[in-house]
């Protein structure tokens, strides 16, 4: 029912079912990772009204098992993306795997996946540093990528009177250079996967 996926490693699909409504991949050599994929195979959906809440789970200095709400993924939202990296210290949360006795070992993590209605899901709050780019972030690195690209342009920007002719270069008026900054501008302001398309 559940994928996990860490950059530079093989895919996981076979959870290992805990209980009836959870579900634990494990993360070995977990200090090295920095994001985390969860998605649904797409075999089998979610019961109607139903979603998943993700954790992860790392070992403290002591080896108890700290639980940290992530997010979710539900049949309308079906993978996200989580950054582990900042998790690997602080503080545990509220969590549905507490009375399992899943073996926690060193230098291995786990993702734990727990099926649960929607209006629960809704409720919850993940920690704040498990969010990835979203569109505000992406949009905001897109601004100032053009507006580093325009002013670093506009730096070499000359005269036609203090331009000195060259048959092996080309030129780009600066006003054309102006005109599609402010079309992507406007576009992202719309759209901002207008890019995609």
């Amino acid at each position: 029912m559940f994928g996990c996926l860490v950059a530079g490693r093989l895919v996981q699909t076979a959870a290992q079912q805990v209980a009836e409504d959870k579900f634990v991949f494990d993360l070995p050599d977990y200090e090295s990772i920095n994001h985390v994929v969860v998605f649904m195979l797409g075999t089998v959906p979610f019961p109607e009204g139903m979603g998943g809440s993700v954790y992860f789970c790392f070992p403290d200095e002591n080896g108890v098992a700290v639980w940290q709400l992530l997010g979710f993924v539900t049949n309308e939202k079906p993978s996200a993306i989580f950054k582990i990296s900042g998790l690997k210290s602080g503080k545990g949360s509220q969590h549905p795997f507490g009375a399992m006795s899943i073996p926690q070992v060193p230098s291995v993590a786990q993702i734990g996946i727990s099926v649960e209605l929607l209006e629960l899901l809704a409720q919850q709050t993940p920690v704040a540093s498990a969010a990835v780019s979203s569109v505000n972030s992406f949009t905001e690195f897109t601004q100032k990528m053009l507006d580093n690209f325009y002013n670093f342009a506009s730096s070499f920007a000359v005269t036609q009177a203090q331009m000195t002719p060259n048959p092996s270069e080309a030129f780009i008026p600066a006003n054309v250079v102006l005109k599609w900054y402010e079309n992507f501008q406007r576009r992202l302001t719309q759209n901002p996967f207008f890019w995609k398309t």
